[in-house]
């Protein structure tokens, strides 16, 4: 029997990220849109709209609606911008970027959780994400530069090739503190020097990589 879970998606636009000062209407308007529950286990399908991280097998999770809406909307997406994402994971937050991007250019070190997100992006038409398999630290050198870069795993500094690979007046959005607790920090270029916005205190897993934490 196949669930329909339009309304839990409308009530979580309206009783978790509204509430909480999302305002963005694209960002609003995508979020009650995709099917959170395809990119989770079938077991754990009820829990795809609640106010929590899902695991995703890996040690992995799919991180709250409200931080994903937080996230995406301080990228301040316009529909025109190369997007750069770090940490495919469930592919929940990828899709997310493809409907508000032109490209997303999105890199996971765990091959399953890319062959899966893959295979689920695929299955929604999805046709604007390149993937990769590779260290997410080190960016996407041939692409760059990215008018937005957004980082679902938290690292112990700004990774430096990152920084380089975002265009000027980009917008990068990271995790960064220690393994336990993280700030979440928006980055925005203006030439060689960049602009620093703390939008809060978060939870994220370990950016593994030659520029994050060692595996």
């Amino acid at each position: 029997m196949s669930h329909d879970f339009s309304l839990a998606r409308e009530r979580m636009v309206k009783n978790q990220l509204i509430p909480r000062g999302i305002k963005d209407e694209r960002v609003l308007r995508v979020m009650g849109k995709i099917p959170r529950h395809l990119f989770i286990e079938e077991a754990l399908a009820g829990e795809a709209y609640n106010d929590h991280p899902v695991p995703i097998g890996e040690k992995q999770t799919i991180s709250q609606p409200y931080i994903v809406a937080l996230m995406t909307e301080a990228l301040e997406l316009k529909a025109e911008e190369r997007t750069l994402e770090i940490g495919t994971g469930s592919g929940y937050q990828t899709a997310i970027l493809a409907e508000l991007s032109n490209r997303v250019y999105t890199i996971e070190r765990i091959k399953s959780l890319l062959v899966n997100a893959r295979k689920v992006l695929a299955q929604l038409g999805y046709d604007n994400i390149l993937f990769k398999a590779f260290d997410g630290t080190l960016g996407w050198k041939e692409y760059a530069p990215f008018d937005a870069i957004m980082v679902t795993a938290g690292a112990p500094r700004f990774p430096s090739p990152l920084m380089d690979q975002l265009a000027d007046n980009g917008r990068m959005v990271i995790p960064v503190g220690d393994r336990y607790s993280q700030e979440l920090i928006k980055v925005i270029r203006k030439g060689k020097s960049f602009e620093q916005e703390n939008l809060g205190g978060c939870r994220f897993v370990n950016l593994i990589g030659v520029e994050g934490w060692p595996d």
